[in-house]
């Protein structure tokens, strides 16, 4: 019997996750730099999939709602970086 279950691992990933964004959006800097802000949305796109998958537990559904769900996901996270850099611009 392990000390911890997967999704106790899980969580405190996404809290580690969660204190780096933090630590990275908060961090004093004058500008956000583009790779401050490509390593928040990955932070992102990977908390996503983590609750996605784990907690909305879409590793057990049909592969076309982990599509659409993974797809939207993508998507937004696409945009916002999308336009982040074009604002950068």
């Amino acid at each position: 019997m392990s000390f911890l279950h997967r999704n106790d691992g899980i969580a405190l990933a996404l809290a580690a996750a969660t204190a780096c964004t933090w630590w990275l959006g908060e961090g004093g800097h004058e500008a956000i730099s583009p790779a401050v802000v490509g390593s928040v949305l990955a932070l992102a796109g990977l908390k996503g999939y983590l609750i996605a998958n784990e907690f909305m537990e879409l590793r057990h559904a049909p592969a076309v709602w982990r599509r659409l769900v993974l797809g939207w996901l993508v998507l937004v996270i696409g945009s916002i970086g999308l336009v982040s850099w074009l604002a950068s611009r």
